[in-house]
């Protein structure tokens, strides 16, 4: 394909992810918004959000779905599976940001099992032929991407233990009491706890995937860092041996991947990955217990590598673009 930009409307622009994929496709040499719709902000220029990009945000009614080569669904859980019909039914390729088709239930529309499960270290090839994406939630791909080779490997020996802090914006742009700055600095806490958070589903999923039908239980617990952006993850892993140079499972498994960095001397740090499209991927065994146990930290970007980033990694590759354009 050589008809260049691209033709990417971006639903839901208004949220930090919407935000954050319009400043990339503005961005981008190869793609420019067609379109860009903010219920709440409407009528007002997108270059606000995206400095640099032309036109007016406009209400998803409104939205010429026909005109595009491709839509970001950058919208809330629920509300977007519609509008991912549309947008197939219209022509385009579609990239959903939200949960809706992350994981099949028997609910799931026939359409919409189609879907591609949108991590390009594990499933490159199979989102290179897809027309409709599902961009994997921000924890999930820390997760995943910090789990896979232990998985590929047979190496979990019990369940998994993961503690992931994430940055505020990972919680939405919609006003809420317990998010105000007052309420979020000089603090730390969990959410969600027992095990019960939207995530583990798709995490679950995926894992039982990567296993042949078989995957270590998972204990899954967020906390809220009183930062902007970036999830960090300590997961604790009881293997079946020890692992001497543990690190290396990493670099033998995303050889070649250009947004993976794995770190044999520290365990990754926020500021290693915010502003950019990287997993960081650390390793150690842990001392002083007495069945092998591994600690991998893995760190994100929950707005970049977590959403909009991916979602864009992805276009690149459902385009027969470089997989790194517009991302470096």
């Amino acid at each position: 394909m050589d008809n260049y930009p691209l033709n990417i409307g971006i639903l839901g622009a208004g949220g930090y992810s919407g935000r954050e994929a319009a400043r990339l496709v503005a961005g981008h040499p190869k793609l420019r918004i067609a379109f860009a719709t903010s219920e709440s902000e409407a009528g007002t220029p997108v270059s606000r959000i995206a400095r640099g990009a032309e036109g007016m945000l406009m209400r998803a009614e409104n939205a010429p779905l026909g005109e595009c080569d491709a839509v970001l669904l950058c919208l809330p859980h629920g509300e977007s599976i519609k509008w991912a019909e549309r947008a197939r039914a219209a022509g385009a390729k579609v990239v959903d940001l939200s949960a809706d088709l992350r994981v099949r239930t028997p609910q799931t529309p026939a359409w919409a099992r189609e879907a591609v499960y949108g991590l390009p270290e594990l499933h490159r090839e199979k989102i290179a032929g897809a027309d409709l994406v599902a961009n994997p939630g921000c924890y999930p791909t820390a997760a995943l991407l910090a789990l896979a080779p232990l998985i590929d490997e047979e190496l979990i020996a019990g369940p998994v233990i993961i503690d992931a802090a994430s940055g505020v914006t990972g919680a939405g742009r919609s006003p809420k009491k317990d998010l105000l700055f007052a309420e979020v600095a000089e603090d730390f806490r969990a959410y969600a706890v027992g095990n019960v958070h939207r995530h583990l589903a798709e995490m679950r999923d995926q894992a039982v995937m990567l296993g042949g039908g078989g995957a270590p239980e998972l204990v899954f617990t967020p906390h809220l860092l009183p930062v902007r952006r970036g999830i960090l993850e300590t997961i604790y892993v009881p293997l079946r041996e020890r692992v001497e140079s543990p690190f290396r499972l990493w670099e033998n498994a995303f050889a070649g991947e250009p947004f993976v960095e794995v770190m044999d001397d520290r365990m990754p740090a926020l500021a290693d990955v915010v502003g950019t499209n990287r997993v960081a991927i650390g390793a150690t065994m842990v001392d002083g217990v007495t069945r092998p146990m591994l600690l991998v930290v893995a760190a994100i970007d929950n707005l970049v590598k977590g959403a909009a980033g991916q979602a864009v990694q992805n276009l690149n590759l459902m385009f027969g673009l470089d997989e790194t354009e517009g991302l470096l």
